[in-house]
C-alpha cells in the first residue's frame, strides 16, 4: 500500500506488509512486526514495540510520555503482544524508571477511550471495556475483564480469570476467579461464566468457590482463611494461585459483599 500519505520516520524499523494508512504517524525508535494495520490517524510515538498482526485504530496513541512528574526524560517502551487490537483514541503511555516499560500482551482487546498509564503490566487475553482507566503501575493478569467505565488506582493488581463491573472504582487488589462490583467494590462471587468459557470443570469451579467462603462469608480475617484454606484443600495451581496473590497483597483485598444465598442466585 501506498505509505506516502503517513507521516513516518526513516528510523523506524517497520516489516514490508505493514498497511499504514493516510494520516497515520510514525516516530522514529519504533518496532512494528510484520501483518500489522496502523489506521489514519493513529500516533505511534517513540519506544513503541508493536508485535505481529496488532490492529491500531483511528486516534489512538501509542508511548505518549508518561503523566507522571518523577517522569525525567529516560528511554522507556511500551510493549504491545501479537495479535492485540487498540481501538479509537485508546492511549498508553511509555515507562518511567520504576520498570521500564508498559507491557499489553497477546490477543488482547482495548476498546475505545482507554487509557493505560505508565508501567501498567497487561498479560495475555485480557479485555479492557471502553472509557477504563487504569493508573500508573497497575497488574492485570491474564483473562480478566475490565467492563467500560472502570478507573484503576495506581499499583492495583487484578488477579486472572475476573470480571470487574462497568463502572467501577477499584481502590484494592481484587484475587483471582471473582465477580467484582457495587458501590464501594466487594465480591459479588466467582466468575463462573467467564470460568466455564475457559474449560474449567464444575468441580473445580465448586472447590473454588469453598475456597472463597473461608475468605468471605465465614467470619475470619484473612490470615485465618488462608491458614484455613492450606490446610482443608488438596493442593493444585488454583489453590497456590489464589494462597499466593492475597499474601502477596501490598493494598489489600477488596472486601465481601455477598452472604452465601446471595451467591448461589449468581450464575
Amino acid at each position: 500500500m501506498d505509505r506516502t500519505l503517513a507521516n513516518i520516520s526513516p528510523d523506524a524499523k517497520i516489516a514490508e506488509n505493514v498497511v499504514i494508512e493516510p494520516f497515520a504517524t510514525i516516530y522514529g525508535n519504533v518496532e512494528i512486526e510484520e501483518g500489522c494495520w496502523i489506521g489514519p490517524n493513529a500516533v505511534i510515538m517513540e519506544g513503541s514495540r508493536i508485535g505481529k498482526n496488532c490492529k491500531i485504530f483511528p486516534g489512538a496513541v501509542i508511548a505518549g510520555i508518561p503523566q507522571d512528574l518523577k517522569f525525567m526524560g529516560e528511554e522507556t517502551t511500551v510493549e504491545i503482544g501479537e495479535n492485540t487490537v487498540v481501538r479509537e483514541y485508546v492511549t498508553i503511555n511509555r515507562g518511567t524508571a520504576a520498570k521500564g516499560k508498559t507491557v499489553i500482551g497477546k490477543n488482547c482487546l482495548l476498546m475505545s477511550y482507554v487509557h493505560v498509564a505508565h508501567d501498567c503490566i497487561v498479560a495475555n487475553n485480557c479485555i479492557l471495556g471502553s472509557y477504563t482507566g487504569i493508573a500508573g503501575e497497575v497488574e492485570v493478569d491474564e483473562f480478566a475483564i475490565i467492563s467500560p467505565g472502570s478507573l484503576v488506582h495506581q499499583f492495583v493488581r487484578l488477579g486472572k480469570h475476573i470480571i470487574i463491573q462497568g463502572g467501577s472504582k477499584v481502590p484494592k487488589d481484587v484475587p483471582p476467579f471473582i465477580m467484582a462490583g457495587r458501590e464501594p467494590i466487594c465480591f459479588m462471587g466467582l466468575n463462573s461464566v467467564g470460568l466455564k468459557r475457559r474449560r474449567f470443570q464444575p468441580g473445580k469451579i465448586g472447590e473454588i468457590q469453598d475456597m472463597y467462603r473461608y475468605i468471605y462469608q465465614k467470619g475470619l480475617n484473612v490470615s485465618q482463611a488462608l491458614e484455613k484454606i492450606n490446610q482443608d484443600f488438596e493442593d493444585s495451581p488454583e489453590k497456590q494461585t489464589i494462597i499466593d496473590f492475597i499474601k502477596g497483597s501490598k493494598r489489600g483485598i477488596i472486601r465481601g459483599g455477598l452472604s452465601m444465598e446471595a451467591e448461589t442466585m449468581i450464575p
